[in-house]
This record gives C-alpha cells, sequence and structure tokens, in this order.
C-alpha cells in the first residue's frame, strides 16, 4: 500500500482508560512516521504492531502535553532496546530544551543521536525531503505556536506496459529504467518506438495531511487543496462553537466546511472533547457538509485503497 494511517490516540486532553491522547502512525511510499507523541504511544505502538525500529522521523505539532508527553518516554526505550540510527524530531521551538532536560535530568542519555529540527516560522515551509516524500508545514491557529504537517509522495517513473514490451524481443529487462524515465526505445532496424506504447502513466502522488488543534482557518486551504485524505480536529460539536472561541479549536462541522472547500478525498476527524459520551454525533454533524467522514478511534487503520477504516485487533 502507498498510503496506511494507524490511529493510536485521538482524544483530548488528559488519558482515560479507554481515551489516548493524540498520536497517528503513516506508512506512505515505504516511509514510516510518527505524528505527535501523547501520552501512552509507546503502549499503543506495542498493542497495534508498530514496528519500533521503523520510526526514525517524528512530528510534534505544538507543545502541549496531550500532544508530546510520550516522547521522552519513547526516546527513552529506543535506547533500551539499543537503537544505533539517529532518530530526527520536528517540533516548535523549546522541543529540544524540554526534552534535553528530561534526559539530563533522568539520567537517561542516549547512545543513538537524536537530532532535533525546531521549527518557527508561520508560513508553510518543507521540513523533510528525500526521493519519496515530501513534508511541509501547515500554519495552525492554537493558542500555542502550531503546526500541521502535509506529506506528499514525490511523482512516480511511468509503469511498464508489458503486454506492449513483449511484442519486442530486443527489449530486455536493462532496458526498463530508461523506459519507466521515458526514453523511446531503438531497434536495432532503426525503428523507433515511442515511450508512449511501452510505458503507462504513473500512478498519481499519495498526499495526507494532519491538521492538529486548531480554531477555523480557512486559509490553509490552498495549502491542503485536494489532498487524498485530511485529519483534522473536531474537539466540539457546534452546540459549543462558543468554546472554540475561548480554546482556539474546532467543531466538526468547520473540519467539514474546510475538507469541502480544500476538495480533499476523505475527512478524519479526532480530538474528541470529555464532554461528548456518544462521537457518533460528530460524524453526523460533519456529513451535512462533508459526505466522506471517518472518526478517528484508536485502534483503526486507514488505507488509501479501502474506506472506512480496517479494525486492529
Amino acid at each position: 500500500m502507498d498510503l496506511n494511517l494507524t490511529i493510536l490516540g485521538c482524544h483530548s486532553a488528559t488519558p482515560r482508560a479507554n481515551a489516548f491522547p493524540t498520536s497517528q502512525y503513516l506508512e506512505i511510499n515505504n516511509r514510516h512516521f510518527l505524528i505527535d507523541c501523547g501520552e501512552g504511544t509507546q503502549r499503543q505502538m506495542r498493542k497495534y504492531k508498530v514496528g519500533f525500529s521503523k520510526i526514525n522521523h517524528i512530528f510534534i505539532s505544538h507543545l502541549h502535553g496531550d500532544h508530546f508527553f510520550g516522547l521522552i518516554g519513547l526516546i527513552s526505550t529506543f535506547g533500551i532496546l539499543n537503537r544505533e540510527k539517529p532518530l530526527h524530531i520536528y517540533g516548535p521551538k523549546g522541543i529540544k530544551e524540554v526534552t534535553v532536560l528530561q534526559l539530563k535530568l533522568s539520567k537517561s542519555w542516549t547512545k543513538y543521536d537524536v537530532v532535533f529540527h525546531e521549527l518557527h516560522s508561520k508560513e508553510s515551509e518543507v521540513i523533510f525531503e528525500d526521493e519519496k516524500v515530501i513534508v511541509k508545514t501547515i500554519p495552525l491557529d492554537h493558542r500555542v505556536y502550531t503546526n500541521g504537517f502535509l506529506f506528499t509522495e514525490k511523482p512516480k517513473p511511468k509503469r511498464l506496459h508489458i503486454e506492449k514490451i513483449k511484442q519486442y524481443d530486443e527489449i530486455e529487462k536493462c532496458d526498463y529504467n530508461n523506459l519507466k524515465s521515458g526514453k523511446d526505445f531503438k531497434l536495432s532496424t532503426g525503428e523507433i518506438i515511442s515511450n508512449d506504447q511501452l510505458t503507462l502513466e504513473p500512478e498519481a502522488p499519495k498526499s495526507f495531511a494532519f491538521c492538529s488543534d486548531t480554531s477555523y482557518k480557512p486559509d490553509i486551504i490552498p495549502i491542503i487543496k485536494d489532498v487524498d485524505v485530511l485529519y483534522h480536529e473536531a474537539t466540539f460539536l457546534k452546540d459549543r462553537e462558543d468554546l472554540c472561541e475561548k480554546t482556539k479549536h474546532s467543531t466538526a462541522e468547520q473540519a467539514a466546511s474546510i475538507a469541502d472547500q480544500a476538495n480533499v478525498g476523505k475527512l478524519i476527524i479526532g480530538h474528541y472533547s470529555s464532554r461528548y459520551k456518544d462521537i457518533s454525533e460528530f460524524k453526523k454533524e460533519a456529513e451535512t457538509i462533508f459526505s466522506k467522514v471517518e472518526l478517528a478511534e484508536a485502534g483503526k487503520r486507514y488505507s488509501i485503497d479501502s474506506f472506512p477504516f480496517e479494525i486492529l485487533n
């Protein structure tokens, strides 16, 4: 699969018996990212079989406890597991200071390198890029400096049209990379076989946008336009929209409005306030604006190729 998302936690404020604060595990184009790290994240990782060794990059949206209090424990556990690879952490300015202090006072120094990438820009910027994936910030509006994150696959090479290729004995496997890169093929007779005859168009790059705690912020729409999957916080229902103004959060209706205006493929909502006992009301409210809505729940895995979630054991 090109894009899988596992929900490790999706509730706001403090952990409860069956409610874990925000954390998500994203697999995109063979890259593995942890997004936010609320208290209990490593327990959830074990429960839902997320490989600790696969995590090399952690993205922290902001420095409220329900989004990063699990980080120091995870860093320490990596050390106990004799990790050797560097761990890259992307988060607001201050993430290094608070983490290093905890490591120092608890004498939990790691043998592996922890590399901090502190963020402070209020404009969208590229913070990670390799040959397969690019990650940009999505500036949000919360009580403290906060970013969401946009994960996008790099354009893929063309796909081989094997049935057409088999019609020409001269084309060998060593020629495949040239074909994927768009080159024509020249036969020994001098005849040129155009690349379009031998290849298929590449699959469209997949994308996922994570919009953590934020008030209703329509100016993010150009950044997340046409993404395949959008996660957007929905702490309250419309009946408590007054609290959104005070706490800088969003309603389910507002999250759906962002999804609708941005023409996203599918919307996942979460970060529910504990005042609500029936989270199905969030889905009902969002669906009045946008039809393809799913509720985030711990232990659910979402694939770009299937809708709704798969429930993990």
